[in-house]
């Protein structure tokens, strides 16, 4: 599991995968996310405004990551 720590209190979803790497674009995050690819907190999320706090669990291409 990658624990990434934000800088904030909340992170949207598609901001989050390309501050932890996942993702090199936006536009990239954007087309993972409404292609369904990503889990939050074990469910598909196809929100890329999704807010993300400490302690969320994101899954995207075999990778876990924890937020911090």
């Amino acid at each position: 599991m990658n624990e990434i720590k934000i800088n904030t209190e909340i992170i949207k979803l598609d901001a989050f995968l390309k501050w932890s790497g996942a993702a090199c674009l936006g536009s990239e995050a954007k087309i993972y996310i409404l292609d369904e690819l990503v889990k939050v907190n074990g469910e598909i999320c196809t929100q890329r405004g999704k807010k993300l706090k400490s302690g969320d669990i994101v899954e995207f291409n075999k990778e876990v990551y924890k937020i911090l």
